[in-house]
C-alpha cells in the first residue's frame, strides 16, 4: 500500500473516532428517567358527585413530568382498566422511535386490560412544556399530564430565571364516564354531549355549584 492510501485510512479512522468521541460527549451528563404509570378505575369526586374515572396511579390529572434535553425517558404502564389503552406524548419528536409515539392501530396496538408496555425514547433539542394523555377512544378526558423539558445543564433560558413555576392543564369534566359519552355519539351520529365543567388542574371554577366539593 502506499504512503498516501495509508495516511487516507489513518485520516478515516481518525475521523470517525473524533466523530463518536464527539456524539459520546453530545450525551454526557444525560440521564435516564423511570416511571412507572398504573392505569386504572378511581372513585373521584367533583361537582357533588362521585364516580369512577380512569386516572394514572390515581390522580387526576396524572403525574408530572421533568426532564432535560437530552434525557431518556422509559415509562412502564400497566393497564388496570376495563378498557384498551395507549399513551402519546404529545409534541415530542419521535427520532428513531416512532414505536413510543402511542397511536392507538397506528404504531403500536393497544394495551389490553391486564397487559403492560414500556415507552422508550430520547429527548433531541426540545425544550418547553408539552403533554402526555391517552390515545384511546376518550380516555385522554382523565388520562393525562405535563411534560416539563429543560435546557441541558449549564445552558441559560432565554429570559430571567423564574423564581417558581407549575405546570397549568386546562381540561374538561363530565359527570359520567367520557369513554360512555363519545360511544353513544358514534352510534347516534350525533355530537357528543357537552361536558359539565370546564376545569384547571382538575379542578372546576369557583362559579361551578360545588366547585370544592
Amino acid at each position: 500500500m502506499s504512503v498516501g492510501g495509508k495516511n487516507a485510512n489513518m485520516s478515516c479512522s481518525l475521523l470517525c473516532f473524533l466523530l463518536s468521541f464527539s456524539a459520546m460527549l453530545a450525551h454526557a451528563g444525560a440521564e435516564v428517567h423511570f416511571h412507572e404509570f398504573i392505569v386504572q378505575a378511581t372513585p373521584m369526586k367533583r361537582l357533588c358527585r362521585t364516580h369512577n374515572i380512569i386516572t394514572v396511579n390515581g390522580r387526576y390529572p396524572g403525574p408530572t413530568l421533568a426532564v432535560r434535553n437530552g434525557d431518556t425517558l422509559v415509562v412502564n404502564v400497566v393497564n388496570r382498566a376495563k378498557y384498551n389503552v395507549t399513551l402519546h406524548w404529545h409534541g415530542v419528536r419521535q427520532m428513531r422511535t416512532a414505536w413510543a409515539d402511542g397511536p392507538e392501530f397506528v404504531t403500536q396496538c393497544p394495551i389490553r386490560p391486564g397487559g403492560s408496555y414500556r415507552y422508550r425514547f430520547r429527548i433531541e433539542e426540545q425544550e418547553g412544556t408539552m403533554w402526555w394523555h391517552a390515545h384511546s377512544s376518550w380516555l385522554r378526558a382523565t388520562v393525562h399530564g405535563a411534560l416539563i423539558v429543560y435546557p441541558k445543564r449549564g445552558s441559560s433560558y432565554p429570559f430571567p430565571h423564574p423564581n417558581t413555576e407549575f405546570p397549568v392543564i386546562l381540561g374538561e369534566w363530565w359527570n359520567e364516564d367520557p369513554v360512555q359519552v363519545i360511544r353513544r355519539a358514534t352510534r347516534s351520529g350525533a355530537a357528543p354531549n357537552i361536558s359539565d365543567a370546564f376545569t384547571i388542574n382538575g379542578q372546576p371554577g369557583d362559579l361551578y355549584k360545588c366547585s370544592r366539593k
